[in-house]
């Protein structure tokens, strides 16, 4: 089984979205088994509780969040549509893979904007980002899904405060068993043996976008980005596969051109 796993993209108005239909295309050539977002494809920057009252918070609305995210969507997954096109116009077996979503925090901005004004209800959803219209297996915040013996999360908290853990050896260490998580920047990578001697295996990849975040200083923004695939999942255990954003760019690029 091979599982392809598509770090944070956060897709917001202003920044550039064209690795996603590079990120499709890498897609439609390796077709994996399984694809699974890890959370936080949408940025939805207007929600955000930390910006209100800066003058960066100024001019920005919810509906061209999610209208951002509509064409983040369709832009990663058009290679993959048009594949399976020419697949069923060839009359060959159609690569169908199975898309899990897990949501992030990012997209539970939607949720907690609902809690804290109760006459925003039946008004936003998660309903309004659609991923569940374009195919996608939709898990809730923080609700780990199994794919071949490994865990899937946006993060995994820890401690009755539930801060994310954040490093994979300490992933490794508290779930004592396989486990890829987004949320943080950048990438780390641990791995264990068990006690039958199969592999363990914990992984952390949260960047698959172009543009640096504002909070961030130069050095932080100089964080890896890019995707992951695991080959021969079976059992918790896999081989690790770094795929990054600057190949897929190299690759790719000059097959397409998006105006800004």
């Amino acid at each position: 089984m091979k599982i392809a796993v598509i770090a944070d993209t956060q897709c917001k108005e202003g920044v550039p979205l064209d690795h996603l239909i590079w990120l499709g295309d890498y897609l439609k050539d390796k077709k994996p088994d399984i694809i699974v977002q890890i959370g936080d494809f949408a940025d939805l920057p207007s929600l955000s509780s930390f910006d209100i009252g800066k003058k960066a918070f100024e001019g920005r609305r919810y509906k061209t969040d999610i209208d951002v995210a509509h064409k983040a969507m369709e832009l990663l997954l058009t290679p993959i549509w048009e594949e399976q096109a020419r697949l069923r116009k060839n009359k060959e077996k159609v690569w169908k893979p199975r898309m899990v979503l897990t949501l992030g925090n990012h997209e539970e901005r939607i949720l907690r904007a609902v809690e804290n004004d109760a006459k925003l209800e039946g008004i936003l959803g998660l309903s309004d980002l659609g991923y569940e219209n374009y195919g996608w297996e939709v898990i809730p915040f923080l609700e780990p899904i199994n794919i071949g013996g490994i865990m899937f999360c946006h993060y995994f908290p820890s401690g009755v405060l539930g801060r994310p853990i954040t490093t994979a050896r300490q992933l490794l260490m508290k779930k004592h068993m396989s486990c890829v998580a987004g949320h943080l920047q950048g990438r780390d990578i641990a791995y264990a043996t068990r006690a039958d001697g199969n592999q363990m295996m914990s992984l952390i990849s949260g960047s698959y976008y172009q543009h640096d975040e504002d909070y961030l200083s130069p050095q932080a923004n100089n964080h890896w980005r890019g995707i992951y695939f695991l080959h021969q999942v079976e059992d918790g255990a896999c081989d690790d596969m770094a795929v990054s954003l600057s190949y897929l760019k190299g690759r790719y690029e000059k097959l397409h051109y998006l105006p800004t």
